[in-house]
């Protein structure tokens, strides 16, 4: 087999996807996995907006849909008695082409994501174990272990940890995993039932000792619990099982479970390594950071890592790009991961915690602001825009500069560009380009031609203004979708400014001129202004 260009770790749903990006952006991979089979399990449930905007850009968003399940409502309970209902079916109208929480299992999910890339002439290589890796003179090398005791070295340019919790890649690189965890135990089991909550909504139960998740699945009576243990039977060595589950809460709904298709039990954590990058070696997903289950966030944080991670491997690999650019992963996605664990963290602990305060501001206090804040539609979307990380930006990256009504780093707005076609349509391509709303200057066309970068210019409309687009401004879009560099007064010289400072240039290899050939005015520096290298390898 031919030395790939990227060796990645790992066959989750992370994995998986920075695999399908690399793949599109024809980057050679190869992708190992210990595990002798897929996931079997519906682990992961819930899929944000955000991802599935990552989906469309790929093609497949339409099939996970037509497999999936849109959820109805979210429904909150209190000590037995429903206190609020919500519509979410279109909670996020105006702001993506996915105004909803899909609900997608996880093994599901991977064996989708296992069938694109098998149509794209790449396998998953299973019972196949990362053991440990080198690096020296910008080649890793990576030694794997078959089930049948076979050892390999794999040579490649980088290494892509997407291999959970219990990462090898990070433990080789030392990174350390900083954090804590919860003191309950959690069980998740996918049950039959039925009962009030078993409704095609989201439904949480908080109870002054209880806490209880239901997620509808797609087969009529299927739901997915997600509860707590009994603290007599958490302390216990036996194996637990669905006998030693709390049903204060179950009992208080009337869910009477008809069947168990798979019980499971575990402790929640939350952490996030001390680093993402170090020398050509990368950690992504659980490998980087896990938290609790609150909001549905894990899965579809892993693939914004690799998305993030994926274009810019294959910018560097391309020789479009420095490869300082890479360590801008780490600080735009450690940012998040960070601010996510915190925000999680709180959360848990309100729903968890057996403090009276907590447990007052459960059972009282919740059922009366909940109502509220949701009962206003601006309130809607603003939880839209967090639950489902399209609110996610960028604004002190490296490759962030300027503002246009918005600022560079902000995820490129959606926004319908004619009677049938939306801005987004564009960036299945996956490309760096530049988009003009309203009218666009003749040398801004001249340079987008001179310097490969492709040009869509939209005639403006008053909707383009209310989502913050400035008529006749410059966006130079990401290959993710983000705004890379933003100028309300349009000059086609600060714009080769901007590229020549990062060491951007998307034309041909054979046709590039060195940096010191541009004729515009820089920074005067003669290598790429990404403030922080990668760390060494040890």
């Amino acid at each position: 087999m031919s030395s790939p260009q990227v060796l990645i770790s790992g066959a989750g749903p992370t994995g998986l996807v920075l695999a399908l990006y690399l793949a599109k952006q024809g980057i050679r991979i190869r992708v190992i996995d210990k595990a002798k089979e897929a996931g079997t399990t519906s682990r992961a449930v819930v899929v944000h907006a955000r991802t599935l905007e990552f989906y469309q850009q790929l093609g497949m968003a339409d099939e996970i849909l037509k497999r999936g399940l849109k959820s109805e409502s979210f429904n909150l309970w209190v000590e037995g008695k429903q206190v609020a209902s919500i519509p979410v079916t279109d909670m996020g109208t105006g702001l993506s082409p996915f105004p909803y929480v899909l609900i997608f299992p996880q093994d599901e999910h991977e064996k989708l994501l296992i069938d694109l890339l098998e149509k794209n002439g790449i396998t998953v290589e299973r019972e196949t174990e990362l053991t440990e890796f080198t690096e020296k003179q910008n080649v890793i090398s990576a030694k794997v272990k078959t089930a049948d005791g076979k050892e390999e070295i794999i040579r490649t340019e980088y290494l892509a940890g997407c291999d959970g919790a219990h990462s090898k890649v990070r433990d080789i690189i030392h990174t350390g995993f900083p954090g804590g965890t919860y003191d309950h135990i959690f069980y998740v089991a996918d049950v039959i039932a039925n009962g009030p909550a078993v409704n095609g909504g989201v439904n949480v139960a908080l109870d002054d000792s209880d806490f209880l998740g239901i997620f509808p699945m797609k087969n009529e009576g299927h739901a997915r619990l997600i509860g707590t243990v009994i603290p007599s039977a958490a302390g216990s060595k036996k194996e637990l099982s669905w006998d030693d589950v709390k049903q204060v809460a179950i009992n208080r709904l009337k869910i009477k479970v008809e069947e168990i298709n798979w019980f499971s039990t575990y402790k929640v954590h939350h952490r996030v390594t001390e680093h993402f990058q170090q020398g050509r070696a990368f950690v992504l997903g659980d490998a980087a950071h896990i938290h609790s289950p609150v909001g549905g966030q894990g899965m579809n944080t892993g693939i914004g890592d690799a998305v993030n991670l994926a274009w810019k491997l294959a910018a560097v690999l391309k020789k479009q790009a420095p490869s300082s650019l890479l360590a801008s992963y780490e600080i735009e996605r450690m940012e998040f991961a960070k601010q996510l664990v915190r925000t999680t963290d709180r959360m848990f602990k309100l729903v968890t915690s057996t403090a009276d305060f907590a447990s007052f501001a459960r059972t009282k206090i919740t059922p009366m602001i909940i109502p509220l804040l949701f009962g206003r539609a601006a309130t809607q979307k603003w939880i839209f825009k967090r639950l489902s990380q399209i609110g996610i930006a960028y604004r002190n990256s490296p490759v962030s500069e300027g503002k246009a009504g918005l600022s560079a780093g902000e995820r490129l707005p959606w926004v319908k560009v004619s009677d049938k076609s939306f801005n987004f349509k564009y960036l299945t391509s996956l490309n760096w380009q530049i988009h003009v709303y309203g009218k666009v200057r003749p040398e801004i066309a001249k340079l987008c031609e001179k310097l490969k970068i492709k040009l869509h210019v939209f005639p403006w409309q008053s909707a383009m203004g209310k989502v913050g687009l400035v008529e006749h401004a410059v966006y130079l879009i990401r290959p993710d979708g983000h705004i890379a560099f933003a100028d309300k007064k349009p000059s086609s010289l600060q714009i080769e400014r901007y590229l020549a400072d990062r060491g951007f240039d998307f034309r041909p290899v054979n046709s590039q001129k060195t940096q010191t050939n541009h004729s515009h005015k820089s920074s005067g520096s003669s290598t790429p202004v990404f403030p922080i290298s990668a760390r060494p390898h040890r």
